[in-house]
């Protein structure tokens, strides 16, 4: 992790960042996906059981093929985590087929199953090699038969690592919009709506053109609340009026001129669905979907939540404890959207707090939290990701504090190691980070504005590069206070 002790050069270096670096990995440990399907999913006696209970009905393995399929940043390991239990319960390699799409560097080798990486580390959008790949699962699943089995999955990145543009709509309508709400500051549950509706994968897609008779999803969240229409935009989940929810969030943030092909589909889709004014339906953002349920061509889907968000901060704050402080955890509530300028400025009052109670009494302290915020660029922006961007309005806030406390770190990282279209994962700031800001003469309040937080934190020492983590369960956020 770059910005760790073992990196860091500068003033004001202290045992906070061992610590940071201790408590993050145990974060990310907490989320492997091989981890968690060992610890939830077992293969007995030719039954598929969860936490050591049966599926209603039960789900008994090895009458017929078996495929595997999904995507995200975490699949791959999902998927090798699932293989690995399947053999341990006696299910050969030759029984088990499948494809899953992920990004460049989280690759693995999987017996029976193509681990395809379709687009670029650091860029998350769809390409044409994932609508190949996600329209090969299509076909896969298709052809099996009711006593056959499919498991899909899911992770946080799937949402361009799934991608089947319908009839009408080009993949680059699909990339300008996608890009344009990104920059306009759409939080995810709005490009996730705007995503299912331009998709044959997305909102149900998948389980709908399964033939198989059972269709088993294994969910890793990155979406907090954990709304499985919104994980990778649900790809086994029946989603209602996504045509006219997603023509709600275009209109709302201009967005009709950016892709003209998709809003005519839109269009035409929400009026064959009898649904008026498309900017007054806003269903389907809710937790609603059901877990389980049975697609028109008799399929029965079920969904097992792996993992989420709260998972890793559980994690974190154990760490924390164990190395010695006391430690908050600050929940955030479901549909929260938050921008990292306000994160940022949140963190550093949390700081503030921390280090003078620390000075009070000697007590080391922590508050951890998780989240994905929001970022909106202008017209003429830098470079960086959310959590930089959200450590450099941490530092642009402490500006008025006439020092930053010796003893104090702020940092936000993604849990899959990408932070933007950057190679950090996210950022930190402590003495070292303010006191090379000062002696280098940057501007940390202009770097917010312009959100060039990847230029202000690369200069100063705070970048935290961990690399493609093989996970994803959104952002964590660490402020920690010692003496």
């Amino acid at each position: 992790m770059a910005g760790s002790p073992t990196r860091a050069e500068g003033r004001g270096l202290g045992p906070w960042r061992n610590d940071l670096a201790a408590i993050v990995a145990a974060a990310i440990a907490a989320v492997r996906p091989e981890r968690l399907v060992a610890d939830r999913l077992a293969l007995v006696a030719g039954e598929l059981l969860i936490d050591g209970r049966s599926l209603d009905p039960p789900l008994t393995v090895g009458r017929g093929r078996l495929a595997i399929v999904g995507g995200g940043k975490a699949a791959a390991g999902m998927a090798v985590g699932l293989v690995d239990a399947l053999a341990a319960g006696g299910i050969a390699g030759g029984q088990v087929t499948g494809l899953v799409s992920v990004p460049a560097g989280s690759g693995r080798r999987v017996t029976g199953v193509e681990v395809r990486e379709t687009r670029p580390a650091a860029e998350n959008l769809p390409t044409s090699a994932a609508v190949e790949a996600t329209r090969e699962m299509i076909a896969m699943v298709s052809t099996l038969g009711p006593d056959e089995l499919a498991v899909a999955v899911v992770s946080g990145g799937g949402s361009a690592l799934l991608a089947a543009p319908p009839v009408g709509v080009l993949l680059e309508d699909k990339v300008a919009v996608t890009r344009f709400l990104s920059a306009a500051g759409a939080d995810i549950t709005e490009l996730n709506l705007v995503r299912q509706a331009a998709s044959d994968v997305k909102g149900g897609g998948l389980a709908r053109a399964c033939m198989a008779g059972r269709l088993l999803v294994l969910v890793l969240s990155d979406v907090i609340g954990d709304p499985l229409e919104f994980i990778a935009s649900g790809p086994c989940v029946p989603v209602a009026a996504t045509a006219a929810a997603a023509l709600a969030v275009l209109e709302r943030f201009g967005a009709t001129r950016a892709a003209p092909r998709l809003t005519a589909v839109l269009q035409a889709e929400a009026a064959r669905a009898g649904l008026g004014n498309a900017s007054a339906v806003v269903s389907a953002t809710g937790s609603s979907a059901p877990a389980s349920w049975t697609t028109p061509r008799g399929c029965r889907v079920d969904h097992v939540l792996l993992g989420t968000n709260a998972t890793a901060v559980e994690a974190a704050a154990r760490a924390a404890e164990a190395i010695g402080y006391t430690v908050t955890i600050r929940p955030v509530a479901s549909g929260t959207s938050e921008t990292a300028d306000e994160v940022g400025r949140r963190l550093a009052a949390d700081g503030r707090a921390l280090a003078a109670a620390v000075a009070a009494d000697g007590r080391a302290r922590a508050v951890i939290q998780g989240g994905e915020a929001v970022v909106r660029l202008p017209a003429d922006h830098g470079r960086g990701g959310r959590n930089q961007q959200t450590v450099a309005a941490a530092l642009s806030e402490s500006i008025t504090w006439g020092g930053w406390p010796p003893g104090l770190l702020v940092a936000s990282l993604g849990t899959d190691g990408e932070d933007g279209p950057t190679a950090a994962a996210g950022g930190l700031a402590d003495a070292a980070v303010a006191g090379r800001i000062q002696d280098l003469g940057l501007d940390a309040a202009a770097a917010v504005a312009r959100c060039d937080a990847l230029t202000l934190l690369e200069a100063a020492g705070g970048l935290v590069v961990t690399g493609p983590t093989g996970t994803n369960v959104a952002d964590v956020r660490i402020v920690l206070a010692r003496p």
